[in-house]
């Protein structure tokens, strides 16, 4: 089973930016982003709040991934319902904390191919799947995903990109415990 685990010791690397800071994060923030994408394969965002600002100023990511929740707490119902759209085609999966598991590299593998929106709901936590999607996207796309307290991060995907990406994804090794099964480093 391919999985990723967040250990300790990549933490602090894995708070560097990997892409252009915007700050704040309400809708001027949000129309600051969109004016600087340019030409864009595929839009991407990370975040319920990125998601929310994304679908408010008019734009539907190509995929987005939300699980209804902000700094680690419940998102308002505003923003909850702000995420959805009609023409999302909603896939769930479960990724727990700290994790990126084989379920959530399948189904944005999936996503990427896809010819309408999609919207990923995760249950658990979706911080760390700006990672795979920055790995696993077309070049010239673009994933924006939020740091908290901060703004949101815009990424542009080049080759040099996903080979960054990958190579901190190869570094994430999930220590296997006494019986067989991964356990994840946090």
């Amino acid at each position: 089973m391919k999985r990723y685990c967040l250990p300790v010791e990549l933490r602090e690397e894995l708070r560097k930016l990997h892409g252009e800071l915007y700050p704040g994060d309400g809708i001027e923030t949000t129309r600051e982003i969109i004016k600087n994408l340019n030409e864009y394969s595929m839009l991407i965002t990370v975040g319920d709040i990125v998601t929310y600002n994304i679908l408010s100023s008019g734009l539907v990511p190509d995929i987005s991934f939300v699980d209804d929740r902000t700094k680690r707490s419940p998102a308002s119902d505003m923003v909850m319902k702000g995420t959805r759209h009609a023409h999302f085609r909603n896939i769930t999966v479960e990724n727990p904390p700290g994790v990126i598991t084989e379920e959530l590299l399948n189904e944005t593998e999936k996503a990427m191919g896809s010819n309408t929106p999609v919207q990923i709901f995760i249950k658990g936590e979706e911080d760390l799947a700006a990672l795979p999607a920055i790995a696993m996207a077309p070049i010239s796309s673009v994933i924006i995903y939020g740091l908290p307290d901060k703004g949101a991060v815009l990424v542009r995907v080049t080759e040099n990109k996903k080979k960054e990406i990958q190579s901190f994804l190869n570094k994430m090794k999930c220590k296997e415990k006494n019986n067989g099964n991964p356990d994840h480093q946090r």
